[in-house]
């Protein structure tokens, strides 16, 4: 057995324990009855434990060593040991107790999230996510030993490898000193339209469940691999084959459920569309957090609500709702699709105020793991952060910093990709669309298929093979651009007709 075939077996074996990890998390965020949490926990912080004695193993270095002198593996094989040197440098930087206590305390911090936000009540809290903040802390601290890195950047690379807060902070700056005045314009546009009130409820939960399985099943969802169930807060999980994703529904507003689905049926497309020779591999996972946003932000904003989608969709969604009346015109329902309105939680954000929502967590996430704020002063930060930025204050907390599962789940450093992943979809789909013209066309009859099968091959099927800029470079002619995200806002929001 050659060195990199004993790595990649036992990569094998730290990806099954992660599949388990998946459906378990997955149970815990949908069906899981309360009584449980503790059993839970302990289940999970035993297999998290296990994972990361597998990645850590000391064999892996010698294993590496000796891999990497091999001449006879090919591009895929390379790439491969590029990323299980990534993973194990990283991980080996955290000692098991560390990991065993971030996942005890994530699964109580979780678990109090839920009724802490449904009581607007970040106090109650605020002792358990000072302890998942401390670790957090400990964690960026010894990873960025490890790499080199300041702890907020250390944190972050583990979503977005390669990325740094300084390029990010330049990104975001320029887009926070766009989105202002572009957001007035936008409403003053809006505001001279004529009116048509949106489609009156109720709607019942299970059409709205019946017209989002639709819609799954038209952009290509596979349900031989996965399935769609509810949740507090809307995400996409499971396992390899086994792509569970989630959304939360209002019988006043069938919008957010059907867009919430969309989007998480992007990221699900695209764990379905990795590499199958190489699934149970580092190469085979997703690149990093802002490709995979960009897959989720293609499908629900780029695509479903271009005009061509809403003119395939809206006579669907008068049919499951029995509606009629100028509300459920084709032009009316993307108007409603395409409204713009300053609000407090970002899922429910449009995609010209949700950049400021994202800009707001990714300064008080860097805040907070440098220790230039107090965890207790949260919200008033995020209350000052909203009226700058986006021109409201939220009435509660459960309107402001306990709306997101992220920083009570460990997720810090992962907001910045959700930005990075617009402005990526932007990217791709303009280039798509260039390279393809047929790609709109299809989305107006409801056949996903050129837009599909274009990601899968520029996007999908290389997994990790290729480094996040190489892979939008390969795909669109250039690295990042924030001035192809600017066009497209200006395009569809900047004047009277998209």
């Amino acid at each position: 057995m050659t060195a990199y075939t004993e790595l990649s077996a036992h990569f094998s074996r730290a990806s099954a324990l992660s599949n388990a990890v998946g459906i378990l998390q997955w149970d815990s965020d949908v069906m899981m009855p309360k009584g449980a949490v503790g059993t839970r926990a302990e289940s999970l912080a035993l297999l998290r434990v296990l994972h990361h004695g597998l990645v850590t193993d000391p064999r892996v270095g010698d294993w590496l060593s000796r891999a990497e002198t091999d001449n006879g593996l090919g591009e895929w094989e390379r790439a491969n040991l590029r990323e299980i040197h990534r993973l194990w440098t990283v991980q080996t930087a955290l000692p098991s107790d560390l990991v065993e206590a971030t996942s005890r305390a994530v699964s109580a911090c979780e678990m109090a999230w839920r009724k802490a936000r449904a009581d607007a009540d970040f106090a109650s809290l605020l002792p358990l996510l000072e302890e998942v903040l401390r670790l957090q802390r400990e964690i960026g601290a010894a990873k960025g030993e490890k790499l080199g890195l300041s702890p907020y950047d250390a944190l972050l690379n583990d979503y977005e490898p390669g990325g740094r807060s300084a390029r990010i902070d330049a990104l975001f700056d320029d887009l926070a000193a766009f989105l202002p005045a572009f957001t007035d314009k936008v409403l003053d546009i809006q505001a001279r339209r004529p009116k048509t009130a949106p489609p009156e409820g109720p709607f019942p939960v299970e059409a709205q469940r019946a017209l989002g399985l639709e819609m799954m099943k038209v952009v290509g969802f596979d349900f031989e691999r996965g399935r769609l169930d509810v949740s507090t807060h809307p995400f996409c999980g499971g396992a390899d084959d086994d792509v569970r994703i989630t959304t939360r529904y209002n019988e006043s507003d069938f919008s957010s459920a059907l867009m919430g689905v969309l989007h998480e049926t992007g990221h699900a497309l695209y764990e379905q569309g990795r590499p199958a020779a190489y699934l149970s591999q580092p190469v085979g996972q997703a690149r990093s957090m802002s490709v995979h946003e960009s897959q989720s932000l293609l499908m629900e904003m780029q695509a479903c609500r271009s005009r061509e989608f809403i003119a395939f969709a809206a006579p669907r969604m008068r049919t499951a709702f029995g509606g009629a009346g100028p509300a459920w015109e084709t032009d009316a329902v993307w108007r409603h699709y395409t409204t713009v309105k300053r609000g407090f939680i970002r899922v429910d954000a449009d995609e010209v105020t949700y950049p400021a929502h994202v800009i707001l967590r990714y300064r008080l996430e860097k805040a907070l793991i440098a220790g230039d704020m107090a965890l207790a002063d949260l919200p008033g930060a995020w209350a000052e952060g909203m009226k700058s930025l986006l021109g409201v204050v939220p009435p509660d907390d459960r309107l402001g910093c306990l709306q997101d599962i992220h920083w009570p789940s460990g997720g810090w450093g992962y907001f910045p990709t959700y930005t990075l992943g617009a402005m990526t979809a932007a990217q791709l789909f303009d280039a798509a669309c260039t390279a393809d013209t047929d790609i709109l066309p299809g989305i107006a009859r409801g056949d996903f298929g050129p837009l599909l099968g274009w990601l899968r091959t520029h996007v999908h099927a290389h997994g990790s093979r290729l480094e996040t800029d190489a892979l939008l470079t390969q795909a669109t002619g250039r690295p990042l651009d924030a001035g192809v995200f600017k066009a497209h806002l200006e395009r569809r929001y900047g004047g009277d007709q998209e």
